[in-house]
């Protein structure tokens, strides 16, 4: 009776975990936009990366799993991890933090799937299908449309922020799409909670060093900035990362990826509910039309775009 009560509840559990793992990764937008009113955006990543390693490094000891093995490997997982963490969550902080709406940061970087299929053929010798260039037209054409309800001509380009915040988000994306390739190329093998750490603190160090040189690192420790911190360190960056490794070893990988696009509607909603970031029709259709070229590329690649590296916020 027991197991045939327990069975229902345990497949309905599998089916959501893959949903509850992108509704989860939805938060780290709004987490930003949440603590950065509190803390410069280096800062605030490296006080992050700090408690989050403390909490890790036992994990890896309690779960178990190994560490990855030479000091090569280690050297290109901390490297993957510059890109993948402190490019990509440094480049999305800085946007935010300068103004840009966490909606349209969460779509431009959630463009990843189409920039790391075009640069896959120069780096890992990949071509891409006629459906993937398809996809690649409609993303751009739906950024376009995105950008262009934006504008705002006299007004520091933008409304509400400036070409430095579009700048940033964009390296964010390049970093990203570039650790995604690394990752893949030359991290294989990686254990996913070990290497984690190992790509944390690649990230922690570069940085500490940028909030060392460019920033006053000061914070204040309001009660909004102190539970904001303790849900992206918690739920972004160990639930969800267990939650993932649950997935992953379920064979559920590959599911994540194909929900994977829906980050960015998800966030633009989460962010009109709790700041009422506004988008107007057009970029409502370019959205749409931007999530569309994503799916189109990701159906067209294998599986492995549900690697870690693929999914940071």
């Amino acid at each position: 009776m027991t197991s045939s009560s327990a069975s229902p509840l345990s497949s309905a559990w599998l089916a959501a975990m893959p949903i509850l793992f992108v509704a989860l990764w939805s938060t780290g937008f709004i987490g930003a936009k949440f603590g950065l009113p509190y803390a410069e955006p280096f800062t605030f990543l490296f006080v992050r990366f700090v408690l989050t390693l403390a909490l890790l490094v036992p994990l890896v000891q309690l779960l178990g799993g190994g560490w990855p093995r030479g000091a090569r490997l280690w050297g290109h997982i901390a490297v993957s991890g510059l890109l993948v963490h402190g490019a990509y969550l440094g480049g999305v902080f800085y946007g935010i933090y300068q103004g840009m709406p966490a909606g349209l940061a969460s779509l431009l970087v959630g463009l990843q799937p189409l920039l790391t299929a075009v640069l896959a053929g120069p780096l890992l010798d990949e071509r891409l299908a006629p459906r993937q260039w398809v996809g690649l037209a409609l993303g751009l054409a739906g950024i376009t449309l995105v950008l262009g309800g934006k504008l705002a001509p006299g007004d520091g380009l933008f409304q509400g922020f400036g070409i430095g915040a579009l700048a940033s988000v964009l390296v964010a994306l390049v970093g990203i799409s570039l650790g995604t390739l690394y990752q893949k190329r030359h991290c294989v093998g990686m254990p996913l909670l070990s290497g984690t750490v190992v790509q944390y603190l690649g990230a922690g160090v570069v940085l500490g060093l940028g909030a060392l040189l460019f920033e006053e690192r000061r914070i204040d420790w309001t009660p909004t900035f102190a539970l904001t911190l303790g849900w992206l360190v918690l739920v972004l960056s160990i639930a969800a990362i267990l939650l993932l490794m649950a997935l992953i070893k379920r064979g559920e990988a590959s599911r994540v990826a194909s929900l994977f696009y829906l980050v960015p509607p998800v966030t633009a909603l989460e962010a009109w509910i709790l700041f009422d970031e506004r988008l107007p029709l057009p970029a409502l259709a370019g959205m749409a039309i931007a999530i569309a070229g994503v799916v189109l590329v990701v159906k067209g690649r294998a599986p492995a775009s549900a690697s870690p590296g693929a999914m940071r916020t």
